[in-house]
């Protein structure tokens, strides 16, 4: 790793100060807008005292220490891991670092207080998903065994309030911190250098979640395969504690479906203000303008704090009054009646709050803009809904790949979730098309009066509305980690093996009788509810960078047209071969990326298999509890091929970002200097981003949707036919295997992947284009052209699974 740093460094000290920076300069508010944007770090504390209450709420549940036990176990092994990753994102910001530092410095002649306080701002981005990755896994920890316990009381309202009450700790402290950090940076730091600030932390935040993405998306998917395969290879039951892949699997869940998600809905909140804040500035050149639609952009972020705690508080009192007697429960109706409450409240508040900020612009602005962003809003409701169609376990989808697999075993189990996965594709595409095109059609009225190309201020609204709901989002995602985690603890905890004595005790210390029978149907029951809100989440997440990534493209395009003349209708234009050439890199890297991140999963997986069979004893005579030594090796081999395949990975994608920007630099010297095609190769870059995007939306809604089938499809065939041990659910585990590392590696991971490189690109591509540079960029580019090729085969031939004699 140092060589590779040395490497990279040396490369790029002697160009990055040759780089010329777009201006992005951020207004001085006045002070009534000040003073109301004062008012936002009010509700953003507030948020946070919110957070810490429901923290506090949920680890004030008793639980059975056996259960306890467990779940600390699995806290502290993910510490270890955290603490890991930790060291990594160090070294990543080295080379970050040093671009930025070399940027901003020697170019701009920036003072050195400066550029540490823009760097400062790049390490606060990258602690910032750093640290509520943390909380999350503490949270996340902390309701598990509560929940797992409670399955046993016999009230299944409770069971749905644990983990709801968690993830909404995570998700309203999650945007409360993201938005003191920027309303720090808008209020606080010097108008020179805010501009600059906003997108470091983008960067920080980009690169924190990035990594921590890729590698938990890597880790958590090792841990399951090797955890799963073992019940067809052995026929254990489920999270059988004799399994040193269990407990494994237990601290993948939060490396990847908490951490991952966690900071990746940090990251997401916090880019997709930075695009919409640097396309108002590019875009617009009336001051005043500027000031209202940056304040109105916060005032509608802040609200959403409001607005989802307000719903969950209403959802609450009507779960209560419905199920609060209910001895079963259908735990997917109360978490959709969340969404929509919340969709419903955030459309309103939307309409009220742009009326009374922007009321009394021209051309009924308030109105156009409130329309735009409700899109988006609504959008945030109606991707679930097309999402349970494919992945819900009541779904037709998801009912077909189990007849399938009854006749047909695994292979037409697996044929099934794949044409699951490509019909969700194909609608919410539509879905995607139909909200932009509404928004496109409302901004013809009036917008463009006011800035140029106003259809991509409207794109990039749009993601802000899917965001309008935010820490509902985060919430019912980090409802499925928990409800995961729960039901492996109430195996591991062996709080069955001695009915007896266990119930007097639990009668005695806890007050009620326990059910062990209906604990396990409760659990399993919410596992599938999980799975299902874990997928709605992700489409909504992954869609945001999309749209966003939009409008911070053209953004870049601004900055093409501010260096070279021309107009951005003449840089993305399909009789431009650069053009078709760039989109046609961008879909290359999007499936090498989904490839190489699943084969760190799968040369992962064979080892932690290939140890676990070595190493499981299934004496019954024997120790039933978990061996943390030997859990601890696996977890060691997950560790090692994740931060292996992020390595490779991070590096490639890091490298394609700077060779294809150098080389869209070329400049055809050949041609009169008033020629457009003098510049044609500054399309490349532009068309390989939004390949990326676009491409990296349907790959991640494919690969996600038919992960998530293949997921629920073997909950119907344990929970509801109940049929475990079969040969159907042999053929079930093996779909669900395959889906693992589409769901919760490549498709989660290609959200902050298209953020990172869109992001840096706007660096790289400004030192592509500067006069001092632009004659030697095209040789440079195939410099890291090469070192991007050389991490590409690494990813597959140095992580290939050895052959045996």
């Amino acid at each position: 790793m140092k060589r590779i740093t040395t490497v990279l460094i040396a490369l790029l000290v002697p160009f990055l100060s040759m780089a010329s920076e777009a201006d992005l300069v951020i207004p001085e508010l006045t002070a009534a807008q000040n003073n109301l944007l004062y008012l936002g770090f009010i509700i953003c504390v507030l948020g946070l005292l919110f957070g810490w209450y429901q923290y506090a709420k949920v680890k004030k549940i008793r639980a059975h220490q056996s259960m306890l036990d467990v779940a600390n176990v699995i806290f502290q092994t993910c510490k270890t891991y955290l603490i890991q990753q930790g060291k990594f994102l160090v070294i990543l910001f080295v080379i970050i670092g040093l671009c930025m530092a070399f940027y901003f410095g020697y170019l701009q002649q920036n003072s050195f207080g400066g550029v540490l306080l823009i760097l400062a701002w790049t390490i606060i981005g990258i602690l910032g998903s750093y640290g509520v990755a943390w909380f999350g896994i503490r949270m996340n920890t902390l309701a598990n065994s509560r929940m797992a316990f409670a399955s046993l009381e016999r009230k299944p309202l409770k069971l749905l309030n644990i983990p709801l009450n968690a993830g909404m700790s995570i998700g309203v402290a999650l945007i409360s911190v993201e938005l003191i950090m920027m309303l720090i940076i808008l209020l606080f730091v010097p108008r020179e250098y805010a501009g600059a600030s906003f997108i470091g932390f983008a960067i920080g935040e980009s690169l924190g979640a990035s990594a921590l993405r890729i590698a938990g998306g890597i880790f958590t998917k090792i841990a399951d395969i090797g955890s799963d395969l073992m019940k067809v290879v052995f026929g254990i039951k489920e999270d059988d504690p004799r399994n040193p892949g269990v407990i494994a699997d237990c601290v993948g869940d939060n490396a990847g479906d908490s951490v991952g998600p966690t900071a990746d809905g940090f990251e997401t909140y916090g880019v997709t203000g930075v695009a919409l804040i640097a396309f108002i500035v590019l875009a617009i050149t009336d001051i005043t303008y500027q000031q209202q639609l940056l304040t109105w952009i916060f005032v509608m972020r802040i609200l959403m704090v409001v607005t989802s705690i307000t719903a969950f508080y209403i959802n609450k009192m009507i779960s209560q009054a419905r199920y609060s007697n209910a001895d079963d429960l259908d735990f997917e109706k109360p978490l959709t009646s969340l969404v929509w409450i919340t969709s419903v409240l955030s459309i309103l508040a939307t309409f009220g709050a742009s009326y009374w900020q922007l009321g009394a612009l021209p051309n009924n602005l308030w109105l156009v803009l409130s329309i735009i962003i409700s899109c988006g809003t609504l959008g945030a409701a109606l991707i679930p809904e097309f999402t349970k169609i494919f992945t819900s376990p009541k779904s037709k989808h998801v009912n077909e790949i189990v007849t399938a697999s009854r006749e047909g075993g695994a292979s037409l189990n697996i044929l099934s979730g794949l044409v699951a996965g490509n019909f969700s594709a194909f609608w919410q595409g539509l879905v995607f098309l139909a909200l932009m095109f509404i928004a496109f059609v409302a901004s013809q009225y009036g917008l463009g009066e006011t800035m140029i190309y106003p259809s991509i201020f409207a794109f990039g609204l749009v993601a802000f509305g899917f965001l309008g709901m935010g820490p509902v989002t985060i919430a019912v995602d980090s409802y499925g980690p928990v409800t995961d985690n729960a039901q492996s603890i109430y195996e591991l905890s062996l709080i069955e093996e001695n009915q007896a004595e266990v119930t007097d005790e639990i009668e005695k210390e806890f007050g009620f009788k326990p059910d062990f029978e209906k604990a396990k149907h409760y659990l399993e029951a919410n596992d599938g509810a999980g799975n299902t809100f874990k997928a709605t989440a992700k489409p909504v997440l992954i869609g945001t960078a999309v749209v966003g990534a939009t409008t911070m493209i053209f953004s870049l395009i601004l900055i093409i047209k501010k260096h070279f003349g021309i107009e951005p209708e003449q840089v993305l234009n399909v009789l431009n071969p650069y053009t078709i050439l760039g989109f046609i890199a961008g879909g290359a890297v999007i499936y090498w990326f989904t490839g190489a991140s699943i084969q760190a999963v799968t040369t992962g997986a064979y080892r932690a298999v290939e140890y676990i069979k070595q190493n499981i004893v299934l004496d019954d005579t024997g120790e039933k509890k978990a061996s943390i030594e030997k859990s601890k090796e696996v977890v060691k081999i997950c560790t090692q091929y994740a931060q292996t395949g992020m390595l490779n990975i991070f590096v490639a994608i890091f490298s394609f970002a700077i060779a294809i920007a150098f080389l869209s630099g070329y400049r055809n010297l050949g041609l009169p200097p008033d020629d457009p095609n003098v510049y044609a190769a500054a399309s490349f870059f532009v068309a390989y981003l939004l390949s990326i995007a676009f491409f990296g939306l349907f790959q991640a809604i494919f690969m996600a949707n038919a992960g998530g089938s293949w997921d629920n499809a073997k909950k119907v065939v344990e929970v509801d036919l109940k049929e475990k041990g079969t040969p159907l659910h042999e053929a079930s585990i093996v779909g669900d295997t395959v889906g693992d590392p589409y769901k919760d590696t490549s498709s989660v991971a290609l959200n902050p992947i298209i953020k990172f490189t869109t992001l840096f690109g706007l660096l790289a591509m400004e030192i592509a284009i500067s006069e001092d540079f632009y004659r030697m960029a095209p040789y440079i580019g195939i410099v890291f052209g090469v070192i991007a090729l050389y991490f590409v085969y690494r990813s597959f031939y140095n992580m290939r699974i050895p052959q045996k004699s």
